[in-house]
Parts: C-alpha cells; structure tokens; sequence
C-alpha cells in the first residue's frame, strides 16, 4: 500500500507510470508530474473499466480510499460508478443550460414580439433585480416553493407589495415554460400566491376637477424654478389629455402637419392602453388634433431636443424617454407642495373629463360626450372591433380642443417664454 510519502516524491519521468495502492486504487503519474487517481475494476457483467477519482494532492490518499470503498460498495449492488459519475457530469451541464435564469431568458425571448418595447424591458429589469440574484444560477428544477419566497419576501421588505405580486406571476410564466419543455414539474409560483402579502387598494389618482383650480395649477408650475422641458411636458399634457406613459413616449416622427391648418399627433397602438392583440393593428392607432397652444409648446422645444428621437428625453440619457416622476415631481413641489396629493399627471385626463362634460351640459351640447370620450381614447374597441373609426368626429374634436387650450391657457405665459424661466 502507499504511504503520503511515496505520493508527494512521485515525479514525472521519461513515460507514464503507476503507483499501486490495493483493490485497484493507484496513483498516475504524467510525463509532465501531473497525478490522479484511478480505480480499474470490474462491473457485474465482469466488463473492465476505469474511474478517475480527482488530482493529487487536491484528493488525500485517505479521501480516494473513501472514494474507492464507496464506489466498490456501488459495484457490489449492481451500479457501475465510471457511468453515475458521466450522468452527473451531464446532469451538471444541463442544470447550468437551464438554470432559471437561462429558462427565464428564453421565455423572455419568446413574448418579446408581442410585447411594447417598454414592457418587455420592464419584464426582463424586474427578473434581474429581484430573482436572479436570488436564484438565477440554480437549475429551475430545484426552485423550491421556499426558495421562491424568501427571494419574493425581500421585495417586500422594502415596502414594493404589488411588485412582489407582479414578480411572483411572472416567475410562474417561467416555471410554465420549463413544464412544458421538460425541465420540471409544478410550479412553486402557485403554490406560494397566496402566502404573499395582500395587494393594497388601488388609490385613485388625484385630480383637480375645477377650472380654476387647473389654471391655477398650471400658472404655479410656469413660475416654479424647473427644467424648461418639464414645463413644457407638463403644458402639453395638460392641453393633450393623454396618459402620461404616452406623453412620454412621444416622437417628432409622430407629429404631422404642425406648420399647416390642421396639426395631428398620430399615436400607434403600441403606446395604447389596448388588448394585446390590436397593439399591431394600425387601424386602432390614436389620433389627437393639436391645439394652437399645443403646437407652440412643439415650436418651443423643438431647438432643444428636435435632433432626437422623444420629443421629451431623459435628463440624464438623451436616447431615452423622459423619467415617469420628472412631470409628476414638478407638480408636487409646485407653489411649496399646494397640490401634493391633490393632482398627479394622469390627472389631466379626470380635469378635462370632468370640465368639458360641464361644459358640454352648459351649453347644451349632449352629442359632445361621445366626442369626449374619443378624445380621451375610451373606445371599447374589444366590442367595437372592426367597425373603430378613429377619425370619428374629428372636426368637432377638433374645436374642443381648441376650447379647452383656450380656457386652460387665459393669460398664461407663451410656451416660447418658459425657456428663460429656469434656474439649473
């Protein structure tokens, strides 16, 4: 038998050789010194083979005895170690192929078409934040419903309830994809739904609903020391009535005819809040007609950001869309916090809703509400489909639109105005 001696003198010589320890263990020495160590044997079948059981000294002589012996107690009941030991090689390589990130990846890959451009990298940021830190390098096989909690209860430590729930749905779209493909059973995102904390309700958006009150709002933003490019954000939205994801979002190449008599925003189904399946169709692209104050707002801008893509870019990366709080942060400071909790940027939508059907009603005008209700794009478009005109009525939206900038605007400053209205 060897001794720990005989191993560490070994060298390498002129060709390979072998130190012999008992019951077919032996120390293989290379030309170049390296050594292993090696068991021959002999299955059931009385078939000889070989097994390598880990380099020298990495692998004590007492360790590979212990290999030895357990891999000859595997021999006596019918197993062969030389081939166990391939099928873990191979079980290893593909737990690393589908490891629940790579799994989440490619089902990521699969929903991208389908998907705006800004969801599906909401998706796939949301999964990198918070699972694949946690779980990303394990096989997706071996995600126990514990592990996928513990990774879901620290987003919710940090207060994010409905992003732990929106991960958790997610998750098990993912652990679906792995089902069906084969690379395991049930889903631990089931299981665990209801162990999450309650959603909270949703809070209504706050808006001001008076005339007023939204002119008055839109005056203290004007003299707010602020980004002119938020002002100006902040004015077209308030003009427009979109939502404010859409606003953001908006391009020059959208825009039509703003030096002619009759200014459009041509907004595609992508940017709207539709069925997933019409978000390809052109036929449901929305259309705003451009108020005079609107197109002013466009005129100021443009000698800022028309060499780029959005109309309203990111402060800090231009290729960008401006930040979803850039509008709303400028509201809340507005005039030492006045309208904190009082209105946000998708507030516009409830003020102008709510103005123009007074005014509608003042002045006797009851076809006028269908024509709100286009403006603001609630178009039942799943009972309505393929009979959706989106150019309904749009002379008279037209003209509303021109009224409401009209009343929204009375003695505001010009748009072109706002830009020297700043400090850095």
């Amino acid at each position: 038998m060897l001794t720990d001696v005989q191993c560490r003198k070994a060298k390498g010589a002129e060709k390979p050789y072998k130190l012999s320890d008992s019951q077919g263990l032996f120390l293989y020495v290379t030309t170049n010194g390296y050594r292993s160590w090696r068991l021959k044997y002999r299955t059931l079948a009385g078939k000889e083979k070989l097994l390598t059981l880990g380099s020298y000294p990495d692998v004590s002589l007492v360790e590979a005895r212990d290999a030895r012996d357990e891999a000859r107690k595997a021999i006596r009941t019918g197993r062969d170690p030389a081939l166990e030991k391939k099928q873990a090689a191979v079980t290893a390589r593909t737990d690393a192929e589908n490891s629940f990130e790579a799994v989440a990846r490619a089902w990521h890959a699969l929903h991208v078409p389908r998907w705006s451009k800004h969801h599906a990298r909401n998706v796939i940021d949301s999964l990198a934040d918070d699972l694949f830190p946690e779980i990303g390098k394990m096989a997706i096989r071996d995600v126990t419903e514990a592990l996928l909690l513990d990774a879901l209860r620290k987003v919710e430590r940090r207060g994010a309830i409905e992003t732990a729930h929106r991960i958790r749905q997610r998750a098990g779209e993912v652990f679906a994809y792995a089902a069906a493909n084969g690379m395991r059973t049930g889903d631990p995102a089931a299981v665990i739904k209801t162990l999450l904390k309650p959603k909270p309700k949703a809070a209504k958006q706050p808006a001001l609903t008076t005339l007023s009150e939204v002119k008055d709002l839109l005056r203290d933003v004007d003299n707010e020391e602020a980004q002119p490019i938020t002002k100006l954000a902040n004015r077209f939205l308030a003009l427009t009535s979109v939502r404010s994801a859409v606003q953001r979002g908006a391009k020059w190449t959208q825009m039509e005819g703003l030096d002619g008599s009759q200014p459009l925003w041509r907004i595609p189904p992508s940017a709207m809040k539709l069925a997933l399946r019409l978000k390809d169709e052109d036929a449901y692209e929305h259309l705003v007609p451009l108020s005079r104050q609107a197109v002013e707002v466009l005129e100021a801008i443009r000698p800022l950001t028309g060499s780029r893509e959005h109309i309203f870019p990111n402060a800090w990366r231009g290729t960008l869309p401006m930040s979803e709080n850039a509008v709303r942060a400028l509201i809340i400071r507005a005039n030492g916090g006045k309208y904190h909790r009082r209105h946000c940027p998708h507030g516009y939508r409830s003020s102008f809703s709510t103005i123009m059907n007074e005014w509608r009603r003042e002045h006797g005008r009851p076809d006028d509400r269908e024509v709100i209700d286009l403006m603001l794009g609630h178009v039942a478009v799943d009972k309505v489909e393929g009979a959706y005109n989106r150019a309904a009525h749009m002379e008279r939206r037209r003209e509303l639109c021109q009224i409401w900038a009209d009343m929204l605007l009375e003695d505001a400053m010009r748009a072109k105005d706002l830009l020297f209205r700043v400090v850095d």
